[in-house]
């Protein structure tokens, strides 16, 4: 099972929903970069469950420990290491699944890999895992906030409410499904409620953008800097699809209502979302995330137990009717450990003048 993200700039994520705790090792920092646990905290708060009435009911304060790596507020250059401790697991609730595959999880594909499964919240298949992605990504960006490098993102669609551009990111954290439409804002939580009181859960689309990027950074060939960025985001539990610039729409296009011209001051559209040939242009890099409908629901549904008999599931429990809120946080971090290591591997790529 591999459990690590990045090449020079990595980070390993180690724990289960319901074990004693959570964490992650981020290796490669280089020396000498301002550590603010206090960020690292708020970027916790920011994923935590239980933060409003439109997420799981599960509290956990994710108060991060810092544990190795951070010498007087400053990274010392060996590797970092970050604890989250379980604190408010109800792995009774799982008790009628132990041996039921719920639709939508992880469950029936874990089971046939490994033969064997966690069933209380689903083990390391569990969206808890993203807690130390967070915790990870949150190092990141400190590291990218000495090159002026920064990533936001929002709620652009929650169902069929959709947040009309452009964003007004000082408001994404004022309203509780993080939309950057405060009028949009409003109706999404009705939505989510909506769905919440039929039993059911609804997704949405996490949209993004990494500003202050030189040109340069991203590969010509596999790892190129989008598709690093959708193996990024696909890794986060729930997200179904991936764009970047324009991305479905130039299906529709043609190269000449697609190109970026230029002229002396540089691009005079970003259709491209910041990347040329897998390489950043010095444009803003703008992504999309499709978030599917939380699998977890309390309505009746059809399956089958270990011995394949069919049987109807009900799924108890805390669970979120939407996981676009808290995702967006967590395509934040996973940008950002992208943004990072690419900054380290260009170091190499050629002397410098």
């Amino acid at each position: 099972m591999n459990n690590s993200f990045g090449t020079l700039f990595r980070a390993t994520t180690f724990g289960e929903s319901h074990g004693p705790a959570l964490g992650v090792i981020v290796d490669g920092v280089p020396s000498g970069i301002p550590v603010d646990e206090a960020f690292i905290q708020k970027e916790l708060d920011r994923r935590r469950p239980g933060q409003s009435a439109v997420s799981t009911a599960r509290k956990e304060s994710d108060r991060c420990e810092i544990l190795s790596g951070v010498f007087e507020g400053v990274s010392t250059g060996t590797p970092i290491a970050i604890l989250l401790r379980n604190g408010d697991q109800h792995s009774s609730d799982y008790a009628n699944i132990a041996e039921l595959f719920r639709p939508g999880h992880a469950d029936y594909t874990y089971l046939k890999k490994y033969g064997i499964r966690d069933y209380r919240g689903g083990g390391r298949s569990s969206g808890r895992e993203t807690a130390a992605r967070v915790a990870a990504g949150a190092v990141a960006k400190l590291f990218l906030r000495e090159s002026g490098i920064s990533v936001r993102a929002c709620a652009s669609q929650i169902g069929k409410v959709k947040a009309n551009p452009p964003f007004r990111w000082e408001e994404v954290e004022k309203n509780i499904v993080r939309s950057g439409d405060p009028a949009a804002a409003e109706k999404m939580i009705l939505a989510v409620r909506e769905a919440a009181g039929n039993k059911d859960s609804i997704g949405g689309i996490v949209s993004g953008e990494i500003l202050g990027l030189p040109p340069g950074l991203g590969e010509p060939v596999f790892d190129k800097f989008d598709a690093l960025l959708a193996h990024a985001f696909l890794s986060i539990g729930g997200v179904k699809g991936v764009e970047v610039g324009d991305g479905f729409a130039v299906a529709e296009k043609r190269g000449s209502e697609n190109n970026d011209e230029m002229d002396p001051s540089g691009f005079l559209s970003n259709h491209a979302g910041g990347i040329l040939g897998g390489i950043s242009n010095g444009n803003t890099v703008t992504f999309r995330l499709a978030v599917k409908p939380t699998p977890s629901i309390a309505s009746p549904q059809k399956t089958v137990n270990l011995r394949g008999e069919e049987t109807v599931l009900e799924i108890v429990g805390r669970h979120d009717p939407c996981l676009v809120p808290r995702i967006v946080p967590v395509a934040e971090a996973m940008a950002a450990l992208v943004v990072a290591d690419l900054l380290l591997r260009n170091r190499a790529a050629r002397v410098q003048d």
